[in-house]
């Protein structure tokens, strides 16, 4: 089955490390958020993949096709002109990267990737978020509902202490950044049917696919919501980036399921 990623926007929230590079090639780890979120799916039994690629795209290309030159020892014979690398396969990654413009919005970009998924059931995530989904669950999930698509709902967790206050000032209970139980977003990791296409019809260019076709399917039944409790992350801000540098560095970090 294949994996759709979104990796072509412009990070504008995370300026001081997309001024240089794609979000997606920002790195937790020492590794492009991208290859850890390739990594995700490839432990899984999902390894094929097609990255929409728009800015600074290039890099991602480049990323990829130096790939062992840049992950492994490297002994070079400048007599012989002769390069040996010194590589044990790691991924079984087979990737399609696709220019898809670098100022399409996302309905845009899934349209643009038609052709490689073959008229067959298939994935679709961001380049920028990171968990420890159970896929195949994910997958069964999808295909009992019978639905054409079905995204992976996350809990928004807070970010700031709840406070109860009483009319005089008085603090009656204070809770440290709850979970909002009522309020789940969308965090990615969808399953879609190639029928998600007819709702891309006409000019999608500048249309977000969540604010249009997602809004559409919903309306016609056929979104379904798949509740994921377990670690979720988007890195949206440098903050983020910081708080999954940090789990990383522990060498337990929550979404890191393979060895």
């Amino acid at each position: 089955m294949k994996v759709v990623i979104f990796a072509g926007g412009l990070g504008t929230r995370l300026m001081e490390e997309t001024e240089a590079r794609p979000k997606p090639m920002v790195e937790v780890g020492g590794k492009p958020i991208l290859w850890h979120i390739m990594k995700i799916y490839e432990h899984q039994g999902f390894n094929e993949f097609v990255i929409c690629l728009g800015y600074k795209q290039e890099m991602v290309k480049e990323y990829f096709i130096n790939y062992y030159y840049n992950n492994s020892d490297i002994t070079i014979d400048l007599n012989k002109n002769e390069t040996t690398v010194h590589f044990e396969p790691r991924e079984n990654f087979k990737i399609t990267l696709v220019d898809t413009g670098y100022s399409t919005n996302t309905a845009g970009r899934l349209k643009l990737i038609e052709k490689y998924i073959d008229n067959k059931t298939f994935m679709l995530t961001y380049g920028d978020g990171v968990s420890n989904i159970d896929l195949n669950s994910l997958y069964q999930f999808h295909k009992s509902s019978g639905k054409i698509a079905t995204l992976t709902s996350v809990q928004l967790p807070g970010r700031y202490g709840n406070l109860d206050i009483n009319e005089s000032g008085q603090v009656i209970k204070f809770i440290e950044k709850p979970e909002d139980e009522a309020v789940w977003i969308n965090g990615g990791f969808m399953v879609l049917e190639p029928e998600v296409f007819k709702y891309l019809s006409g000019d999608v260019k500048d249309i977000q696919f969540e604010k249009g076709p997602l809004i559409q399917l919903s309306k016609d039944n056929q979104l379904i919501s798949y509740k994921h409790i377990g670690f979720w992350k988007c890195m949206d801000a440098l903050r983020d980036k910081i708080e999954l540098e940090a789990l990383w560095a522990t060498g337990k970090a929550p979404w890191k399921l393979w060895n």
